[in-house]
């Protein structure tokens, strides 16, 4: 009889419970045994979340329903990011719309527009404009169109972070996952450095062939046992620090995140069925947590309310590996980068899914674990500089959180490549293809944050009367009707679930 690999998860949370379902997933056919340890002690807030659309092939990959999971989590959909403030303008904003099949049409006009601008004519380069999620966006249009509607479209998903944790343990326990509550008192390795087994604070003892950590910032299992020092970003990633309150429901559901510039900081919105989560993300080097939080009250109006605040603290950075002899570490135990592009489920599942590539229930050689901490890291590192491009390039003057972000010149050498190709007029596509790193983020959603921010020199003074029907150029109503007749064919997201 053959004996199972045994496979023991310590922490729970969404990065916990997502392992344990896609790796019982993976694995359903091979001897294994999933056991997941949590503590009681350890209180998750609900806070709202949002996600990329790689959160949607999560869902699929399981063949989850979307309704199962949605009703329960009161999740909303999302197909768009909308920045206000950052520009310097409280009144400017602009859109990070998802990119769908459809928008195959459309995107190369934008890159176009977007390098004629740079070379002086005053074209239109607003990213909402090119793209089919920024008109759904504004119509607050469920991403479902009708069955006749011929092409595939992308969008992430709002829900409660403890619902949905809570959603996915069940879901795994359904499929065999064993499921302990205990306090984890010790980690105990082998000769050669391994970890052997776990040992609770009742006595109960968990060996396993793999351990994956997810403690949360402490790190129990790789940094704490392993030594595996954390490489933290706060040369160039200031914030550290949060507070977080909820507003009621919106009568309308919006489809979109909504980040708006604080005055050390930014704050999100984010429109559950049932509520609205909002939280302001600041650096506790500019701003003390009372003032934070009277600054996110005055903003939501909430100074007379006694709705009580959370306060939250984030160490922004990554393990220098995140694969070490037999443990491997998820979510916050890995590593975090704020949530401005709510890029962190998207990278636990990433690097599950590279993981069970990579694996091997035998003998996993050195050369696999460097395989794998290389491309992870490298993922961390492209997701850092697109979110550290959000604050170097801040117009803002009313603090010196602002004026210090613009003023840090503690940048890669792709993000400083990326801003030398863009400012000298070159051409960012082959850019980005030069680099290889448009599987991070993609050239259209570069071109989203470099226009959306006005990065361009002032228009020539002699412009063409002709500019706006020449060859590749927007044709705005053109565009514009073409984009909204593909829009009859989704529904509102209000229409879909019922807030409150």
């Amino acid at each position: 009889m053959t004996t199972p690999h045994r496979i023991v998860i310590a922490g729970g949370g969404t990065a916990g419970w997502m392992a344990a379902n896609l790796l019982a997933h993976r694995w359903a056919n091979q001897a294994v045994t999933i056991t997941l340890i949590e503590s009681e002690d350890i209180g998750t807030i609900g806070v709202g979340e949002g996600s990329t659309p790689t959160l949607k092939r999560f869902f699929q990959t399981l063949n989850i329903p979307e309704y199962d999971w949605m009703e329960e989590c009161q999740a909303t959909y999302k197909v768009n990011i909308k920045f206000t403030g950052w520009s310097g303008n409280n009144s400017h904003s602009y859109s990070h719309p998802f990119i769908s099949q459809l928008d195959i049409f459309s995107e190369r006009a934008f890159h176009v527009n977007a390098l004629t601008r740079r070379l002086g004519l005053d074209v239109e380069t607003q990213p909402d404009k090119f793209l089919l999620a920024g008109y759904l966006a504004k119509k607050k249009l469920a991403p479902l169109p009708s069955h006749n509607f011929p092409f595939d479209i992308e969008y992430g998903y709002h829900f409660d972070s403890l619902k949905l944790g809570r959603f996915l343990r069940e879901r795994a326990k359904s499929k065999g996952v064993s499921h302990v509550i205990g306090n984890i008192e010790s980690v105990h390795t082998t000769s050669s450095g391994d970890i052997s087994h776990l040992v609770c604070q009742d006595g109960q003892k968990f060996a396993g062939d793999l351990f994956i950590d997810c403690t949360g910032f402490s790190g129990l299992l790789l940094q704490k046992t392993l030594g595996v020092p954390f490489r933290d970003f706060s040369d160039n990633l200031f914030n550290d620090s949060a507070v977080v309150l909820p507003t009621p429901a919106c009568a309308n559901l919006p489809v979109e995140t909504e980040s708006v510039a604080m005055s050390n900081g930014w704050r999100w919105q984010i429109p559950l069925r049932n509520r609205t989560g909002n939280g302001y993300v600041y650096s506790k080097q500019y701003q003390e947590k009372d003032a934070a939080e009277c600054e996110l009250r005055r903003a939501l109006g909430m100074e007379n309310t006694n709705v009580e605040a959370k306060h939250l603290s984030m160490r922004v950075g990554q393990c220098e590996r995140h694969w070490e002899k037999n443990c491997l570490a998820l979510g916050l135990s890995q590593g975090f980068i704020e949530p401005l592009e709510a890029t962190a489920l998207h990278l636990v599942q990433t690097s599950i899914e590279l993981f069970a590539d990579n694996y091997s229930f035998g003998a996993t050689s050195a050369q696999q674990r460097q395989i794998f901490n290389q491309e992870v890291s490298e993922r961390f590192e492209r997701v850092r500089d697109y979110i550290v491009c959000h604050y170097k390039l801040n117009g803002r003057n009313d603090s010196d959180y602002w004026r210090d972000n613009r003023a840090n010149m503690k940048l890669s050498e792709s993000l400083l490549s990326l801003l030398d190709v863009w400012y000298r007029k070159g051409d960012i596509v082959e850019e980005i293809k030069r680099q290889g790193i448009g599987q991070h983020f993609s050239t259209t959603s570069w071109h989203c944050l470099l226009s959306g921010y006005g990065i361009y020199p002032p228009p020539a003074l002699n412009q063409p009367a002709s500019l706006k029907e020449s060859g590749d150029l927007f044709e705005e109503k053109k565009l514009a009707a073409f984009f909204n007749r593909c829009s009859l064919n989704f529904d509102k997201q209000s229409t879909l679930f019922r807030a409150g």
